[in-house]
């Protein structure tokens, strides 16, 4: 799907261009994002919601959380971890949102706070377009670049 090429889009750029990617680790998007980074010779800090037992030890990438080393994922966890993703970056780029759920929560409260910028991948989407609303930036694949 065009949201998690986006992801990639985001990750190699990170890369490229020396930033460090900070992701949920969660499936899709964030993890597209991670990998994206990684083959590009980027760094990761990834801000998990579960067992840090369970992550693979790898050059770049740092597993950090909030809770306990073996504290097993909770939907609270993934939804309180949100706002350290936002507030560790310069920018925030969201691939994709429902209208509910931790990215969702995640990016409406950190435009209602004003933690940090955030640009959304265009896609024509409800979710998309009430981001926009709230201050949300669409952007597409290839203005990437253009943003930071």
């Amino acid at each position: 799907p065009l949201n998690e090429e986006f992801a990639e889009s985001v990750g190699r750029w990170a890369a490229r261009k020396g930033y460090v990617l900070i992701s949920g680790n969660a499936r899709g998007a964030d993890m597209r994002a991670q990998r994206a980074c990684l083959e590009a010779g980027g760094a990761v800090i990834s801000v998990v919601a579960d067992d840090l037992r369970r992550k693979p030890h790898a050059d770049r990438i740092v597993y950090l959380s909030e809770l306990d080393y073996d504290a097993a994922f909770s939907s609270i966890r993934a939804h309180s971890r949100n706002r350290l993703i936002h507030c560790m970056g310069q920018k925030v780029f969201v691939a994709q949102s429902g209208l509910s759920g931790g990215t969702w929560s995640g990016t409406e409260k950190n435009l209602t706070k004003g933690w940090s910028p955030v640009f959304i991948f265009e896609d024509g989407t409800d979710p998309v377009r009430k981001l926009r609303e709230l201050g949300a930036t669409p952007i597409r694949r290839e203005e990437i670049g253009l943003v930071l």
